[in-house]
């Protein structure tokens, strides 16, 4: 007999393993505090995870296959996937366990060390999910110092006949990137999310009563995330219908009128593979072709370029530099993360909405954490690991693999540039003219010192200095030193000091 391992990212019904069921074969899935505690993580994430392993099990019943599941508060769970994977083998009698290759380096490490460690044979297969193979985003860019997320949209654009006419790009641009940048203003409505819910309310019971240290709110009877394929699919036509027609213009926008505005919040199903990429690029893309009128292709390539080219992009930079990448800091930050990141008791508007909101819904999107929450954490020096450890936690669609390379790289800069050519820093201008944050804001973002001002302001250029000499001969940033220098030198000695008064009391903010 055949044990399968299934972990709880791997639920992609379509697998040639779920084909059809064999008597000698069983699944084995485990709840365990070995996933539970290596990061402290969001409470609607965790019962998310666990409805959604549950839910998939009864499924894989249901169509006749045997499966050995293991809950949390099991007296014979032995809480680590090694450990479990070797009392299930002994007590089924099986003779080879396989394993779906994981896409986190902590999990493929444990699992090969576990492979050689056994007696029992062991076969590891793809989890038949991605576009692109481990090693793609490397080979492409072999020898080279930095990748071009471009170049490689542009090569799967091409590979998988997406948005294209006659070999080339669908209305004569790969790009609408620049059409991708509206502040929303209530002119169009927004959908208002997910309609969505799933009772968890034993889950979330099981997972105080076993201790388990979380973070955010939840309301066990409402779980507003799909964590069914037949759910999944359902929010894909939703946003399909509702949203997508408007999506490219106000992807970047921020409101405290809407947590969500156009977003898909297809993330999470697509990361635990309850639905493929490709159907969801394709449903974007038929959308388009089918009535091109509702669907500009500035909405369409704007969410397709999200999963064809940065998802597999990121994924493949993860494989190409870990384990290394997660200890990279290459601008040094030592600061400890302040504690207002996990309660949102801070006098910045900006900063509290978005946390406020993340802790409420275990979500924000790239730019809330790009150029809100990362940006403040870029600017004020804080230690990558603690912000790769509150990012980890805190959404619900953070995994490792996409994760550490949006945060570590993207977000702060800590890979030195192989993510991004250059930091994604800002003053409370940019903040201003994306989002309605800055109203009502106990700070002034017009002011870069005194006790009112904006605090991005005076960090912002205090970043700019300290960092100088990394920084100041990139093209991109040039201007930026050009307009620091052009400055009184009184005001430039005044924002400085501002910013030095700011980190010695961040957590005062």
């Amino acid at each position: 007999m055949t044990l399968r391992l299934v972990l709880g990212d791997q639920l992609h019904i379509g697998h040639p393993w779920f084909t059809r069921p064999s008597p000698d074969v069983t699944f084995l899935m485990m709840e365990v505090r070995q996933e539970t505690d290596y990061a402290r993580h969001h409470i609607q994430k965790i019962a998310a995870f666990f409805a959604a392993m549950r839910a998939f099990a009864a499924t894989l019943e249901e169509q006749g296959h045997r499966v050995r599941y293991l809950r949390l508060d099991d007296a014979d769970n032995r809480q680590d996937i090694p450990a479990n994977l070797s009392s299930i083998a002994a007590e089924a009698g099986a003779d080879r366990i396989e394993y779906m290759l994981p896409d986190e380096y902590r999990l493929d490490h444990q699992l090969r060390e576990f492979a050689e460690s056994t007696s029992l044979p062991c076969g590891a297969v793809d989890s038949g999910h991605f576009l692109t193979e481990r090693k793609d985003v490397e080979n492409m860019f072999a020898g080279k110092t930095q990748y071009l997320m471009e170049r490689f949209y542009r090569d799967m654009r091409r590979k998988h006949d997406v948005l294209m006419e006659n070999g080339e790009p669908a209305g004569g641009r790969w790009n609408y990137d620049r059409e991708n940048r509206k502040r929303w203003n209530g002119e169009v409505e927004a959908p208002g999310g997910t309609d969505l819910r799933t009772d968890v309310t034993d889950i979330a019971s099981m997972l105080r009563h076993s201790g388990v240290d979380t973070m955010g709110n939840i309301d066990a009877n409402a779980l507003a995330w799909p964590v069914t394929r037949g759910q999944a699919l359902q929010r894909l036509a939703q946003f399909i219908e509702h949203a997508l027609p408007h999506f490219g213009t106000w992807q970047d926008a921020m409101s405290t009128g809407s947590p969500f505005l156009f977003h898909s919040l297809l993330s999470f199903a697509l990361n635990v593979k309850l639905l493929h990429p490709m159907e969801v690029i394709r449903a974007a893309e038929d959308s388009w072709r089918n009535d091109p009128a509702r669907y500009g292709l500035p909405q369409v390539e704007g969410f397709i370029r999200q999963i064809l080219g940065w998802r597999e992009y990121m994924r493949g930079i993860y494989w190409a530099h870990m384990p290394e990448y997660a200890e990279m800091n290459a601008l040094g930050h030592d600061r400890a993360l302040p504690a207002f990141f996990w309660t949102a008791e801070t006098g910045m508007s900006c900063m509290r909405h978005t946390i406020s909101q993340s802790l409420e819904h275990a979500y924000a999107h790239h730019i809330q954490r790009l150029m809100v929450t990362g940006n403040f954490a870029l600017l004020a020096g804080i230690d990558p690991d603690e912000v790769d450890s509150w990012y980890l936690g805190i959404y619900i669609d953070a995994i490792e693999w996409v994760e550490i390379t949006n945060t570590r790289g993207m977000s702060q800069y800590a890979d030195g540039g192989i993510v991004g050519s250059k930091p994604y820093v800002s003053s409370a201008n940019y903040i201003n003219r994306m989002s309605d944050y800055c109203g009502g804001c106990r700070y002034d973002r017009k002011k870069r010192h005194g006790d009112d001002a904006c605090p991005f302001n005076s960090l912002y250029w205090h970043f700019l200095e300290r960092h100088r000499d990394r920084f100041s001969g990139n093209p991109r940033m040039a201007q930026m030193y050009r307009v620091f220098d052009r400055m009184d030198a009184e005001e430039r000695r005044a924002t400085l000091q501002q910013a030095e008064t700011w980190l010695a009391q961040l957590e005062a903010l």
